[in-house]
């Protein structure tokens, strides 16, 4: 179970240093699978924390903080009644729900086209930074809601994936913060030799992203992320649903 905890991890991490998002997408389902909905998801936001805390610097002078406050207040605003729901609901109906987002998010996220019209750019900031904040909490992937942001206004992929890594912290801590408090100080069942592992594949994969950005093309890798995270999803939902019926 470790060892694929560690190697979701390690891809999720490869996935984000090379298309600025997908670390969630991509591990988030399985962790779920494996470590159940509440403590999957809470590792799932630490290691998101770290991972973009860690790209940051490298993606420092391509960040749009004006951009990052729009999107990023709202979301903080949606984490307290997400982590409030998430710390009650029973493990199955969180692991089908989380399956379902995954599923949702990344179908829409296909789907959208580039807008012909004029859209607003603060309402829209706000919206998705909302969706975004709500999904992170409880699914732990809010990525796909600024996806769709991004592709209606036209934001630069460049913009776009800086700006995320201070996003991503911000949710993320704030997310974590909030599940604790909720859930009475609630941690993940691993000892100390799991948390090296998994933070120890971590890195691996930031380096290995890091020598892969350079190589691949952001379109490749973001098609092996979406094929990944439906696989995931899919499994997640399939899960949750016999957990319902047991």
């Amino acid at each position: 179970m470790l060892a694929l905890v560690a190697l979701s991890v390690l891809i999720g991490a490869l996935s984000q240093r090379i298309t600025g998002m997908g670390f969630a997408l991509v591990a988030s389902p399985l962790i779920v699978i494996l470590l159940g909905p509440f403590d999957g998801v809470l590792v799932v936001n630490l290691c998101g924390v770290i991972s973009a805390s860690l790209i940051i610097p490298r993606v420092w002078r391509h960040i749009e903080w004006r951009t990052l406050a729009w999107l990023a207040i709202p979301a903080v605003v949606t984490i307290v009644p997400a982590s409030f729901l998430v710390t009650r609901l029973p493990g199955p109906i969180t692991q089908l729900s989380i399956g379902i987002l995954v599923l949702v998010a990344l179908t829409a996220t296909l789907l959208i086209r580039r807008s012909e019209r004029v859209v607003p750019a603060r309402p829209a900031a706000i919206l998705a930074g909302a969706a975004s904040g709500f999904m992170n909490t409880a699914a732990g992937v809010g990525g796909p809601a600024i996806s769709i942001y991004a592709v209606i206004m036209r934001w630069p992929q460049v913009n776009f994936a800086a700006t995320l890594q201070p996003y991503f912290v911000i949710v993320g801590a704030t997310s974590l913060v909030a599940k604790a408090l909720f859930s009475g100080g609630m941690l993940p069942d691993l000892d100390a030799l799991s948390w090296v592992i998994i933070i120890s594949s971590l890195l691996v994969g930031l380096v290995f992203g890091e020598v892969l950005n350079r190589h691949v093309s952001h379109r490749a890798a973001r098609i092996a992320v979406i094929i990944i995270a439906y696989v995931g999803g899919t499994v997640a939902v399939i899960d949750g649903a016999l957990g319902l019926a047991a």
